[in-house]
């Protein structure tokens, strides 16, 4: 469907009350701003627990989803929108639901015999108390993102982190703990059906957590990615059958760990799907874009023409 920007009101969500609140309010902005540039009447939304009389009293023509984390993007939101009949941008509820549980999410990815490595879901007080799996590990918690509450254990490490069992732990109780895979990291973004492009991306710190995807110079971006065209071009192709086996719509975003570490041309393993990736300065899937050619407002007003209900 295709918006007039002269006769459609743009309601953007940003903020809202996970853990990805910061980074979400930056990609709201940035939408926000892109939309009013090209000519849409913008309501901003810092979204609350007021959200449906909020919405029903702005009466937005469109919904552009800014909101990252719990509530945001895990299909409350979407269930929202569908109720109150309002086309909204992303992916809808079921594959919102399940991309954000990396334990549902890896079952369909083995479905679809898409390459994971093998990993273990426990109660995160458990797993602080003795290895789950032989180091090197990783520890994440099965609906977060940004690299929210992320470790990695390496072999030597006094055990699990005992971050685990603080007090102030607000990231759920379940952690998934994986193999971990050496080598570098690596993004596809999709956008519809095609992927944008490969991008690899070097942390300045060493690991690839929340400072350094969101911090000024806390990673360096290579786009395209300097490696095998055999390896790019699968990478691709697993990104487009995982936002396909997810059922994602509009744009989302892969990320693997690629190991070339021992053999050539090395193992390609896919992490995540992010349905909502991030629309921030710093954030890799307007850049993508910016690559293929496509300018950020460009991808602003794809991704409202793409609002929908019901698929």
């Amino acid at each position: 469907m295709v918006f007039d920007p002269k006769k459609t009101h743009v309601a953007v969500l940003k903020g809202g009350w996970s853990a990805e609140r910061p980074v979400s309010l930056v990609s709201g902005a940035a939408c926000a701003k892109a939309a009013k540039a090209l000519g849409y009447k913008v309501s901003e939304i810092d979204v609350g627990r007021d959200l449906p009389a909020v919405l029903q009293k702005l009466k937005p023509d469109v919904v552009f989803n800014a909101l990252h984390g719990e509530g945001g993007e895990d299909g409350c939101v979407q269930g929202l929108l569908e109720i109150l009949q309002i086309p909204y941008t992303h992916s809808g509820v079921l594959a919102s639901a399940i991309a954000m549980d990396k334990e549902k999410a890896k079952h369909v990815f083995r479905q679809a015999n898409l390459p994971v490595v093998r990993d273990v879901v426990l109660d995160r007080r458990k797993v602080a108390g003795n290895h789950p799996l032989p180091p090197p590990y990783v520890v994440k918690p099965v609906s977060q993102g940004s690299s929210v509450g992320v470790f990695i254990v390496r072999p030597g490490d006094n055990g699990p982190p005992q971050a685990l069992l603080a007090e102030d732990w607000n990231l759920g109780d379940r952690v998934m703990v994986e193999e971990f895979v050496p080598g570098r990291e690596l993004t596809v973004a999709v956008m519809g059906d095609k992927p944008l492009g490969v991008t690899e991306i070097v942390p300045m710190t060493g690991f690839y957590d929340y400072e350094a995807k969101y911090a000024e110079g806390g990673s360096r971006h290579e786009c395209p990615a300097k490696i095998p065209a055999t390896v790019a071009d699968a990478a691709c192709q697993i990104a487009v059958a995982a936002h396909q086996a997810l059922g994602c719509r509009g744009v989302s975003r892969s990320d693997f760990r690629y190991d070339d570490t021992k053999t050539s041309p090395g193992r390609l393993v896919l992490l995540e799907v992010n349905t909502q990736p991030g629309m921030t300065p710093t954030s890799l899937t307007p850049e993508q874009a910016q690559h293929a050619g496509i300018s950020f407002p460009e991808l602003v007003r794809w991704m409202i023409d793409d609002a929908s209900l019901n698929r």
